[in-house]
């Protein structure tokens, strides 16, 4: 039933949802048959779906480059964070998209295709063959026509990536009303890189592929299918437009006087509903930018209108925002270096280990990674459900500790998970040096378990407390490009694990022999190792003063059951 919002004296908004969404025929959302769980549930399956897909090639992927594409390991390893380095900052591109002229449904619909499309790629590379690396048996040199279009597939999917990863979660996230509390609900991450490593290495890369490709195709029409059940936002345009309005007018009145009170600062008389922005309470850090806000003697009412003379105060704490996650996010780079290890020379460690359990079954080597995947799903849980409601009675904080403090919590274990990775790295390298023929029999792939169980518990509380952070912190016109934040520490890491590798390989080479060498067993990843405990020890002393300095986003919550939902006349709490 056509609804004319204009015609509502009191809207209902327990039936209707009044947060500026709108249904597929675009219309005010009806609460009953629209969003939460109903419309979530297409958004998991479409999610799992490409997580299946993005994992499946990234746990596998430094084992091909070494066996098939016969690169040695320092070589494969930068190849490995190249690619997921561009595959994490991708984002930031697709997220600004969505947000700004898009529509996050459009971008994961558009994105998917082009990720699709990189599928196929892909398993044409190794069903076709005049594509193949070369003809059946041992390759020795493989095609170069293979290996322009594996790479070229790859980074399709890094392009696909780019949109589809950013837009889709916080479109998931678009599906509960923030102002509802029955809606307001955390979401649970999930990893199956483990899973998808096992099909890899049990059904070979290209029945793999072709499975891949079929969960993702069926993914796109899932997707698809959910559209009656979505609540959309439409763009806003340019997130980065305010914010470049704030800076050109505070500096255009430097030279102002400060207000002797901050209540004559210029603020908007409400939110802005119909553009889903919330008012923000000032703060008195940064004030240079509070220049932006002040109002001139002689300014006309035209000026006042000018968003590149005046700002309100909410678009210069909005500013404040960015300009303040910049050191945070810096300072967990070194927490990303070490995140990176575990899909390259973790799983490269595996190799030379025994992987069997009985005398006729072997763990593949890319599914060693189940047990970070897993123990993330398990630490996640047992955090938010054991150890949050025990620390909300002791701090009176409804998240348990702060966002911060996770992030710095999990930063700790980062350095353990190095510190015993260098250990059990070491072990091996003493049981080569005794007997390099039966190294791989006498050692265990299981020696590897503590280092992917603690860098989970790392990840349980710094990756999530990162998701967390950047979705939650960003101006509320830019939650994709929150997410797109956080997926860029894991990117621009990936690019720093690189440089790190290069740098070493220089020095080290220089003193003598390299750290690394053309298999584990003529490197030294037991230095490198203890040398990123090192750095990130270090960094964790930079980021305590950098999170002990900062200021969370205060927002003015409206929460659902007022009479009127388009006045900020309900409770009010502080976020």
């Amino acid at each position: 039933m056509e609804m004319d919002q204009n015609k509502i004296q009191q809207p209902d908004c327990e039936k209707w949802v009044y947060d500026s969404s709108v249904d597929y025929k675009g219309r005010v959302p009806l609460r009953a048959s629209t969003g939460a769980w109903k419309a979530a549930l297409f958004i998991i399956a479409t999610e799992f779906s490409e997580r299946l897909s993005y994992f499946g090639l990234a746990v596998n992927l430094i084992i091909y480059l070494t066996k098939v594409l016969h690169q040695d390991l320092k070589t494969a390893a930068k190849g490995v964070n190249y690619w997921s380095g561009v595959t994490t900052m991708m984002p930031l591109l697709g997220g600004f998209l969505a947000d700004a002229y898009v529509g996050r449904f459009s971008t994961v619909l558009a994105s998917s295709i082009v990720y699709l499309l990189g599928l196929l790629l892909l398993t044409m590379s190794r069903v076709i063959p005049a594509l193949k690396p070369c003809d059946d048996g041992i390759c020795q040199e493989p095609r170069r026509i293979h290996e322009v279009l594996f790479f070229l597939a790859l980074y399709l999917i890094s392009i696909g990536t780019g949109g589809h990863k950013p837009a889709l979660e916080s479109f998931g996230a678009d599906q509960f009303d923030d102002d509802h509390q029955e809606e307001r609900k955390k979401r649970c991450p999930f990893s199956i890189g483990g899973v998808s490593g096992f099909v890899v290495d049990n059904v070979g890369w290209a029945a793999a592929d072709i499975i891949l490709t079929a969960v993702m195709a069926s993914a796109v029409v899932i997707f698809c299918m959910g559209r009656p059940f979505y609540r959309f936002r439409k763009p806003m345009g340019s997130p980065v437009t305010p914010l470049l309005q704030v800076l050109v007018a505070a500096i255009a009145k430097r030279n102002l006087p400060y207000p002797s009170e901050p209540d004559q600062l210029y603020e908007s008389s409400k939110s802005d509903k119909t553009q889903g922005t919330r008012l923000l309470v000032h703060t008195k850090k940064l004030k240079f930018l509070d220049k932006a806000a002040v109002i001139e003697d002689r300014q006309s009412s035209a000026e006042k209108q000018n968003p590149w003379r005046l700002a309100t105060v909410t678009q210069v704490e909005e500013m404040k925002l960015i300009v303040n996650m910049i050191p945070i996010w810096l300072t967990t780079l070194p927490f990303g270096v070490c995140v990176a290890q575990s899909s390259t020379f973790f799983i490269k460690q595996s190799t030379t280990l025994n992987r069997k359990i009985t005398q006729d079954f072997t763990i593949p080597p890319a599914s060693i990674y189940a047990l970070a995947a897993i123990g993330l799903v398990v630490f996640i849980a047992i955090y938010d459900r054991v150890l949050v409601p025990s620390l909300r009675r002791v701090t009176g904080n409804d998240r348990g500790i702060g966002i911060l403090q996770r992030i710095g919590i999990g930063m700790i274990f980062s350095v353990l998970a190095m510190i015993t990775a260098a250990l059990v790295e070491r072990k091996r390298l003493h049981v080569v040096e005794k007997d390099p023929l039966k190294s791989l029999v006498s050692m265990s792939v299981f020696w590897l378990a503590p280092q992917y169980l603690i860098i989970a518990i790392a990840d349980s509380f710094t990756l999530v407390g990162l998701q967390e952070y950047f979705y939650d912190q960003v101006p509320d016109s830019m939650r994709s490009l929150g997410i797109a934040f956080y997926l860029s520490v894991i990117g621009a890491s990936s690019f720093l694990s690189s440089f790190l590798i290069t740098l070493v390989d220089h020095v080290t080479e220089k003193g003598g022999k390299s750290w690394f060498g053309k298999d584990l067993n003529s490197s030294r990843l037991d230095y490198f190792y203890s040398l990123l405990a090192a750095i990130t020890g270090v960094n964790l002393f930079v980021y305590a003063f950098v999170a002990r300095r900062y200021s969370y986003k205060n927002v003015r919550r409206t929460t659902v059951g007022v009479a009127d939902c388009y006045e900020e006349s309900g409770t009010e709490t502080m976020a």
